[in-house]
């Protein structure tokens, strides 16, 4: 059993005293102490005021080890992806961390990407990606990199590098923002996103390249989905040419004003 320490790490996470959660759960924190020492076992009332103040199912609380789960995986269940409690599968995503417990980045080259349709779940799978870190994105959330492949993103370059946040919650996924998505017939496929999951079960994808047709996806042939955070390229995107007619027109005005300047000095 685990209860005891689980109880203590949730409440640090939390950046709770033991007064300060003795008093929301109204108990002594004596008491509280006494169940994370484990010199005290708690009752079928007290198990479930821990569950409703952590949102986390008894059955999580009492037997699984918290403290092995990385901080990306904790943060997927603090938030309600718990699979005792929505009772369906839950997305414990397979991950990597460096000797400090920090999450690392992993990166999905062209060349692995063909594997990562069935390997995605795989620890060891994922354990064999490169890694890598990018200071200024939190360090909180859990962020994987895809090399994409194509021009159906354009004006992203092919072979660009895009780098999505984890999305636990798919209710949650905006529409008209863009995604990483990993699909079963598809593999990996970097879209704008139309979300019709509640109404009819599906997303609807879209290319930024109006050549592409857009197309449905059914969510039961989904396996992840990353929310797009910054690309990476080594290609400079098309310029605007200056036959643009707005092209021309904001460089008149900027002409216009740099005139007035001068006349007003």
């Amino acid at each position: 059993m685990y209860f005891h320490s689980n109880i203590r790490l949730l409440r640090k996470r939390r950046n709770k005293t033991q007064d300060e959660l003795a008093q929301i759960l109204k108990m002594k924190r004596s008491t509280l102490s006494g169940y994370e020492n484990q010199v005290a076992d708690p009752g079928i009332e007290v198990l479930l005021s821990f569950s409703r103040y952590f949102n986390m199912a008894v059955d999580t609380l009492l037997t699984v080890d918290l403290q092995k789960l990385s901080g990306s995986q904790l943060h997927q269940l603090e938030h309600g992806d718990d699979v005792f409690l929505k009772g369906g599968n839950l997305r414990i995503l397979a991950s990597t961390v460096d000797n400090s417990n920090n999450e690392n980045i992993e990166l999905v080259n062209e060349k692995a990407s063909a594997g990562y349709t069935n390997g995605f779940s795989d620890p060891e799978y994922i354990s064999d990606l490169p890694v890598f870190k990018l200071p200024f994105l939190s360090g909180s959330r859990k962020y994987r990199t895809f090399q994409l492949k194509g021009d159906s993103m354009l004006p992203i370059p092919d072979k660009a590098y895009v780098t999505g946040e984890f999305v636990t919650d798919w209710n949650g996924i905006v529409t008209g923002e863009a995604y990483v998505v990993l699909t079963l017939n598809d593999g990996i496929v970097f879209k704008i996103v139309e979300n019709k999951i509640r109404d009819e079960g599906l997303l609807t994808l879209y290319s930024l390249n109006p050549l592409y047709e857009p197309f449905d996806v059914k969510v039961t042939n989904v396996r992840e989905m990353w929310k797009f955070v910054n690309f990476i390229s080594q290609e400079l995107p098309e310029p605007v040419l200056p036959g643009n007619q707005l092209v021309k027109t904001v460089a008149g005005l900027q002409q216009e004003m740099q005139k007035l300047k001068k006349q007003l000095k």
